[in-house]
Formats: C-alpha cells, structure tokens, sequence
C-alpha cells in the first residue's frame, strides 16, 4: 500500500472512531437542546413575563451549572488514560475520588447560590418578572447535588469509551422533563396549572430520575462492576483527590468564565428591556444547537486524546486532534445554513410576541459569525483536556472571555448603543482570541510531552 493510501485509510479509521464515539453523545445533546426548545417554547407560549423570568435565572444558573459539568470533565482524561493502559482496578480508585470532590464542590456551589437569591433585586430587571423568578430560583435551587453526580458518572462512562450509557439515560430524562412541564406549567390531566413553577419541577425530577438511572447502571452493569465496588471502598487517599482537584478545577473555571460571559449578556440585554432579555433567551436556546453538536464530537476529541496520551502516541494525539476539527468545522457549516434558513420559523414557535420575534430577527448574524471560532475553541479545549495538562485554560479562559470579553461587550452594546445587538457581537471577538491562544498552546503542550518520550525512547534504543 502506498503512503498516501496508507494515509488516507488511518484519516478515515480515525475519524470513524470519532463519529462512533460522537454521534452518541451528539443524540444527547440533541436531546438536551429538544428540552431546552420545549421548555421555552412552552413557557413562551405561557406569558412573555414567565419567559423573561426563565431566561433570567437560567442565565444565573448557567454558570453554576456548566462550571460543575467542566468540573467533572476532569475525570475524563484520568479515566481515559488508565483504560488506555488496561488498568481498571487504578480508574475505580480514581473514580471514588472523583465522586467525592465533585460532591463536595457541588455542596459548596449550592451554598453560593442560596445567598445569590438574596441579591435577586440588585440585578436591575424588570419588576414585573422578579417575584415569578424568585420562585422558579428555590425550585431547581436543590437539582445542583444530583446534576454533579450524574456528570461525574457521565463522564467515567466517557473515559471508559462508553457514550451510549449516558445517552440512554438522559433520553429518558428528556421524556420526563418534557412531559412535567407540559402536564404541570398549563395543568394537564388533573395536575395544578404551575407556570414557570411547574417547569422547575419537571427539571428538578428529571435530574434526580438521571443520577438515579446512573447509579442503578454502575451497580447491575458487568461492566462497571469493579468501578461499583470501588466507589463503596474507602481509602482512595488525599493524593488521587488532589489529583482529580488539580486536572478538574481549571476546566471549571474555563467553562464558568466562558458561561459567565453569556450570563453577563443576558443582564446587560435585561437593562434594555423585558422584549430584549427575552429575544436573548430564545436565540441562545437555538444557539445550542451549534454549541452542543460541537462539543459531542469535542468530547470524542477528549476521550481519544486521553487514550493515546496515556500509550504516550502523541502523533495520533495531534492527527486526532486535527480530525476532530475538521468534523466540527463542517458541523459549523451546517449550523450556519440552519440557522440562516430556519431562525426565523423556529423563533415564531418559542413565542407569540411580534416584538420578541422582530428583535430575535436582528441577533442571527451575529450568531452565524462566531460559530467557527466556537467550533475551533472547543475542539482544542477538549483536546487540551484529554492530555490533562489544562492549567494554560485559566490564562487563555481570563484573557478571552473577561479581559477582552467584557470591556468589548459594554462598547458595543453601550458605548456603540447596538444594545443586545452588540452583546452579540462581542462574542465573536473573545471566541475568536480564545481559538487562537487555544491552538498555540496545544500544539506546545503536546510538543513538552512528547520530549521526554523520546528522550527515554532514545536511551533504551542505545
């Protein structure tokens, strides 16, 4: 076989692996984004105060929420890499540690959220929406405990190259979280008419029903037997949990900045109007559906990266790598044609509101401009994950998306006066210099790392 046929065939093994790894954890996602379409949907279609409270709280809880998901995106690339080396009884060990720091950071993000709800009226939103948030706030207030324990499961799962456990579960999730809102928020078949209330019931039973599920499949699965019996075994020790600590905490920092910086938009779209806040709501629901499409097969990026830096093979490291960017760019490209073609359509099914549809209008430019540099940044933050060295996430998440995030935020929609317009915008510029600070630190992370293998490699061979 000649070497560009030899070429070609490893390019298209290994993107196989990526899409059998991906296209799972994609149909989740695809199932998370239907429930985010369905709950604002029929909370639209509720009032428009219920949606511009939803989408008030959910911008406060965002951060928590996919800080706790980045958190537990660390055992990933610890558990990865030990299932490369075929050591099981070492991942069940370091799966107990993580169970145990992702709870405990979990109690401690509960805690800062209790005492945020007392700071509810500072925030500057419209008086009308407060007192239905502040009793949506206390509803999915306690969901923060299961939500982490299911991500660390989750992401066990992940490391251990099993993508469709998870799917299967969230799925059902999706089935109960769907049907509670619609039987609760509009008093279905003899249940009360709730509101925005009975759409954080139905959230907070499907995240209990998820860490239920999970823990019921580690502990009847014969595949997770050994990591089941592990979890109920004391003496995984301080080091494994400051080993879990020191690889999760900068991916959760990097999501929560990142995060904080779309929740810091949906404030700054809440000064300018009930009509804006909830115009932001409706396009960021549709936006996840570029954003969680990429990160499925960013997390396939993750999980392969994992596996071969824990075989020390850092030239399958960078050509999965580059694989992986290269199925989310063309995922990108279909999610712009998407969103170009069909916004407009899906925005009409969230709400009713003539207003609230006309300024959604306005946001899908911006939204189609930054969907590369979503793309790229996310590809190399996973793949910088699965080599376990993420310390760099802090720098480059601070740099991006606050130094440089905000300031351009307030110029454009304050200074520029293009309000939720330029909240908007502003994302492009701080994707676009997290992408380039994400790829050149990844391509030297991986070139440290691979110095000492050949050095080692070079000795043994004298």
């Amino acid at each position: 076989m000649s070497l560009s046929a030899k070429i070609s065939t490893n390019y298209f093994l290994t993107m196989r692996s990526l899409l059998r790894l991906g296209i799972p954890v994609l149909v989740t996602n695809i199932g998370i984004i239907v429930v985010s379409f369905a709950d604002t949907m029929m909370v639209g279609a509720y009032g428009i105060n219920e949606l511009a409270a939803s989408a008030f709280v959910n911008s406060l809880f965002l951060v928590p929420v996919v800080m706790l998901l980045g958190f537990a995106g660390g055992v990933t690339p610890i558990i990865g890499a030990l299932y490369g080396k075929g050591n099981h009884e070492e991942g069940g060990r370091m799966l107990r540690a993580s169970v145990i720091v992702n709870i405990i950071v979990s109690v401690i993000f509960l805690v800062v959220l209790v005492i945020l709800y007392f700071f509810l009226d500072y925030f500057g939103q419209d008086s009308d929406i407060l007192p239905i948030a502040k009793q949506y706030y206390l509803i999915i207030l306690p969901m923060v405990i299961p939500m982490a324990l299911f991500n660390c499961l989750q992401q066990a799962c992940n490391g251990l190259n099993d993508t469709a456990t998870p799917m299967w579960i969230i799925l059902g999730t999706d089935v109960i979280n769907i049907v509670g809102n619609y039987v609760l928020i509009f008093g279905k078949f003899g249940f009360p008419e709730l509101g925005l209330a009975g759409a954080g019931w139905s959230t907070l039973a499907a995240r209990t029903a998820g860490a239920v599920a999970i823990l019921i499949v580690y502990a009847t699965t014969p595949r997770y037997h050994s990591y089941w019996q592990s979890l109920w075994k004391r003496g995984c020790g301080s080091i494994r949990r400051w080993e879990v600590w020191n690889t999760s905490y900068p991916l959760m920092v990097q999501s929560g900045v990142e995060c904080g910086l779309w929740t810091f938009g949906a404030v700054a779209s809440g000064w300018f109007g009930k009509v804006e806040l909830a115009a932001y709501q409706v396009m960021n629901t549709i936006g996840q559906l570029g954003f969680m499409i990429y990160m499925s097969f960013g997390w396939a990026t993750s999980i392969k990266v994992a596996n071969y830096t824990g075989r020390n093979d850092f030239q399958a490291v960078r050509n999965v790598t580059r694989i992986g960017l290269h199925i989310i760019l063309a995922l990108a490209t279909i999610s712009s044609i998407v969103f170009i073609a069909f916004t407009e359509r899906m925005v009409s099914y969230f709400t009713p509101e003539s207003d609230v549809i006309a300024y959604a209008m306005m946001l899908i430019v911006p939204l189609v401009l930054y969907q590369y540099c979503d793309g790229t940044q996310l590809t190399y933050v996973n793949a910088l994950r699965g080599t376990s060295k993420v310390k760099p996430l802090l720098w480059i998440s601070t740099l991006s998306y606050l130094i440089v995030g905000i300031p351009v935020l307030l110029l454009f929609a304050v200074g520029f006066q293009l309000e939720t317009v330029g909240v908007y915008y502003s994302f492009s510029v701080a994707l676009l210099t997290a992408s380039v600070l994400l790829v050149w630190v990844f391509y030297k992370t991986v070139a440290r790392l691979e110095g000492p293998t050949l050095e080692s490699e070079a000795i043994i061979i004298k």
